[in-house]
């Protein structure tokens, strides 16, 4: 589905990737996770085109992403924090990204109608709390039923109820296929929700595991304490 090949991304002289190379297949929920500044927002953009590679590419379904404006409405994408234009309410924003979008097929509605989206529906942006802006960009992302999903802290601000809502949501697509990609610090929020992991550190990728070979690495049946793991026998040192 997505192919990385020799990516390496460098904002004046720091280099925020050097030389990545990972495939991402559909059917799969992959954790993408590592320190602050290891490089996991911007392998984000570059997927996304919001940054040009330096050096490297991307395929997307076998086809260069550069270039191409298409291929990103096969995407959603929800950013860890969603910036809307503050006098506009919740209805006008979903209905200004469906312009935007001009999908033609069937909507996935399951969201809003789980997060009671239509109570808030005529509030403006700039009156909602954090968690409730996370509850739109979570609905904008699911949406257009795309058959990639990219969530950057997805849980970040949300309340309990929403997190489980939210969690339920992103398993029920994996089972049908969906490439799904997650940045996360909260490690225990993982646990059930991955197939794959790979972990970045100081701009490469360490490695890229199954779940199952984690756990059968490390002896452990949790992310959090098989990557702790990891770190205390020096292997990501």
């Amino acid at each position: 589905m997505i192919e990385i090949n020799n990516l390496t991304k460098k904002f004046g002289k720091t280099t925020a990737l050097r030389k990545v190379n990972l495939t991402l297949t559909s059917g799969t929920c992959v954790g993408l996770i590592g320190p602050n500044a290891c490089g996991k927002t911007t392998l984000i953009k570059n997927i996304l085109s919001m940054v040009v590679p330096t050096e490297g590419e991307i395929f997307f379904d076998g086809k260069n992403i550069h270039g191409d404006v298409f291929y990103k409405n096969n995407i959603g994408y929800m950013p860890q924090i969603g910036r809307y234009p503050e006098n506009m309410s919740v209805r006008q924003v979903i209905q200004m990204i469906k312009n935007i979008r001009n999908h033609q097929g069937t909507e996935d509605k399951e969201l809003f109608e789980a997060f009671e989206m239509e109570k808030i529906a005529d509030k403006k942006m700039r009156t909602l709390s954090g968690g409730t802006t996370q509850k739109v960009s979570a609905t904008l992302a699911f949406l257009f039923n795309p058959p990639v999903l990219i969530l950057d802290e997805p849980t970040a601000g949300l309340d309990p109820i929403a997190s489980e809502i939210l969690r339920v949501k992103i398993i029920k697509e994996r089972e049908k296929g969906k490439l799904i990609l997650i940045t996360s610090h909260l490690l225990s929020e993982l646990d059930d929700l991955l197939t794959n992991i790979v972990f970045m550190q100081e701009s490469v990728v360490v490695f890229n595991k199954t779940m199952e070979d984690l756990f059968a690495e490390t002896g452990e049946n949790r992310v959090s304490r098989a990557i702790h793991k990891l770190l205390k026998t020096g292997v990501l040192s």
